[in-house]
Formats: structure tokens, sequence, C-alpha cells
């Protein structure tokens, strides 16, 4: 049996967070379920615990647009439109910064928020 409470260790954040894949299993995408209430205060449980334990620091800039053009399959010279390939290299080896303009750009070609190439 699972008590409803706010998590404090990783037993009863494992033992929630099986609740919530078998209301998961029971509710699917149905917000008219009898359990679907149930299914969101275990969901806030959850997130909450994992937002403090489990948080996701922010990727760097460049580390954003190098994942992206990984993922992508994009090399350097792929982007000659938009930005010079020797100021695109010293963006990726950290050395300079993207410009809010650039960063609208590279937001427009990816179909991202610019705000992904600016320092947090």
């Amino acid at each position: 049996m699972v008590h409803l409470r706010p998590i404090l260790d990783a037993d009863a954040y494992a033992q929630m967070t099986a609740l919530m894949n078998s209301l998961l299993d029971d509710v699917g995408d149905d917000e008219d379920h009898p359990l679907s209430g149930l299914l969101e205060l275990v969901d806030d449980l959850v997130s909450n615990y994992e937002r403090e334990h489990y948080a996701i620091e922010p990727a760097a800039p460049n580390d954003s647009l190098r994942f992206l053009m990984e993922a992508r399959g994009l090399k350097q010279e792929d982007l000659c439109d938009i930005v010079p390939q020797v100021n695109l290299s010293a963006i990726l080896a950290g050395k300079r910064k993207i410009s809010a303009a650039l960063a609208g750009k590279l937001g427009t070609f990816f179909g991202v928020s610019p705000a992904l190439f600016v320092p947090r």
C-alpha cells in the first residue's frame, strides 16, 4: 500500500512511481476516468521529488548548437549562410558567444526557440 504524502526518500519515490505507472496503464489519456484525479496528484508528487533530486542543468548554448548539428547530420559549412565558418568554429569551441541576432537566425533555421542559444 502506498500513502499519498510528499516523497521524502528513494524508496517512497520508487513506490510512488510504480503507482503512477499502474494508474497510467488504467487511465491512459481518459481525463474522465474515475482515477484521473488520483493520477494527477501522484504525478505532482513524483514531479516535485524529481525537480528537487534529479534536476537537469541547462546546456551551454554552444553545446545545444553542437547537439542540433549532430542530430541533423550537419557540418559547419552547412550553416555558412547563417554564420561564417570561422565564427562558428569559435562558437563551438566556446571562444565566442552567440549574439542575439545570430540566436534568432539559428532558432529559425533549427525550428527552436532562440532562447536555446542565449546563455543563462
